[in-house]
Parts: C-alpha cells; sequence; structure tokens
C-alpha cells in the first residue's frame, strides 16, 4: 500500500511515521509512506503556499497551485489516486470506512488544510472525499490525516503481528472491546476475575463476549442499537445481556 501525506507542516507528521507500527510497517515492506511538503510544490523565492481570502476576513487559506502541483507530481508516477481531504464538512471517519480503505489498491493521498482551510477550487477541480473525525475543530488536517493513516494501515494484512488482533477491538463489530488484564493477579487488593485464571477458553469466551455486549449496552447503546439492527446481535447475546442485568 502506498500513502502520501501533503502538508504544510511535515514536522508535525514525519515523527509519528517513525515510531511504533506505522515505522515497523514500512520496515517490512508492507507499506509506503511519504510526506510532501506543500512548500516544495511553490515557485515564487518566498515559496508562498497561502494568502489571504478574497472578500476579506481573517486568516489565510492555502492557495491551489502549490497542491494541484502536488498532486501532478504524485500522479507522474503512474498510480491511480483516491484523495481524501480532512474537512469538518466531510464525512465522518469510522471503522467501517477504515476497513475499506486498508483494502484499497488505489494509492491513498492524504491533503491537509491549515489555517482558514483551502482555496475552493481544489474540491472542485481534484476528485477529492472529504472526511471529519469529529464535530470540533483542529488547526490543522495534519492531526485528522494521521488518525486516518493509523487506522487504516494497522488493518492492513500482516501489519499486526496477531491477525486476531484487529479483529477483536472495539468497533469491529459495532461493540466496544472487553477488558483486559495483566500480570500480577492482585494489584492493590483489586484482582483480575477468577474466569480469566480458569484455563476454560469457552468459558473465557462466554465472559468477554458478555462484558463486550455490557459495555456497549452502558456506554455505547446507540453501537448495539445499530448492531442489533444488522443483525450481529445473537439470541445467545441477548441471553447473555440479561444474565449480566
Amino acid at each position: 500500500m502506498k500513502i502520501d501525506v501533503v502538508t504544510l507542516f511535515p514536522g508535525m507528521v514525519t515523527p509519528v511515521i517513525q515510531e511504533s507500527m506505522l515505522k515497523r510497517a514500512q520496515e517490512n515492506g508492507l507499506v509506503m509512506i511519504r510526506v510532501h511538503h506543500l512548500r516544495d510544490y511553490t515557485w515564487d523565492k518566498h515559496r508562498v503556499a497561502d494568502d489571504s481570502p478574497y472578500g476579506g476576513g481573517a486568516g489565510m487559506v492555502l492557495k491551489p497551485e502549490p497542491i494541484f502541483a502536488a498532486i501532478d507530481a504524485i500522479q507522474a508516477e503512474g498510480d491511480e489516486l483516491r484523495i481524501l481531504l480532512a474537512s469538518p464538512q466531510g464525512r465522518v471517519f469510522d471503522h467501517r470506512w477504515a476497513e475499506e480503505l486498508s483494502r484499497e489498491r488505489r494509492r491513498l493521498v492524504l491533503l491537509c488544510g491549515h489555517y482558514e482551510g483551502i482555496d475552493e477550487r481544489v474540491k472542485i477541480g481534484l476528485p477529492v472525499e472529504e472526511f471529519s473525525i469529529g464535530d470540533y475543530i483542529l488547526t490543522g488536517g495534519e492531526l485528522a490525516a494521521l488518525v486516518v493513516l493509523d487506522s487504516v494501515v494497522r488493518l492492513v494484512p500482516g501489519v499486526l503481528g496477531d491477525p486476531d488482533s484487529a479483529r477483536e477491538e472495539s468497533f469491529s463489530e459495532d461493540l466496544l472491546e472487553y477488558p483486559h488484564y495483566t500480570r500480577p493477579a492482585v494489584f492493590r487488593g483489586m484482582t483480575v476475575p477468577e474466569v480469566l485464571l480458569s484455563g476454560n477458553h469457552a468459558q473465557i469466551a462466554r465472559w468477554r463476549r458478555q462484558q463486550s455486549l455490557w459495555l456497549t449496552l452502558k456506554r455505547r447503546p446507540d453501537l448495539l442499537a445499530k448492531a442489533v439492527r444488522l443483525k450481529r446481535i445473537t439470541e445467545e447475546d441477548k441471553k447473555l445481556l440479561e444474565e449480566v442485568k
């Protein structure tokens, strides 16, 4: 998988992709991630990539020329592109979308807006898909792009050591994940549930499913309602919920 991040502030992105899972994914040849500095695609001596908005108003707007030039340069390498733009006007990014993108054969390009946003002609002239990570304002699109990058790359086959890790996590079935424990068995008077120490894998799986259902009911009933609507909740699941209630 190839992913490009186009940004005015590469220093906000580069250190993150050089750590942890993202670093290993690149070292193992599973993902290629490149960060493009918008100022590298300007032509004036001051490398200006932003300007004041027509019509007046506060803040600055990213100019269209460097963005188009960056996309042209990436496209010139011969790959078909899928371009995503971080925007409060976009579709809310979720786990299902991350799963879809992890199977994407096209080259992903993450465009990061900044300041007051980008020139509207970028949205008109390029086949961008706008995405949002929530109803709040960030200084720029870099953090949103990293959220997408991290959530997508970890779902690429082979990136996580245990393939079951991604399948068992929160949101993979529209349910929150069950609680986790590790050594020691007793810490400051708090004990690990006995079932997890029993070695009975069937009972452990049952307990985990029950906890997942119960946590989702308590904290995200909207997710549980969605799982019911999509018929991801079985009759056994309903019995588990009744027990814990």
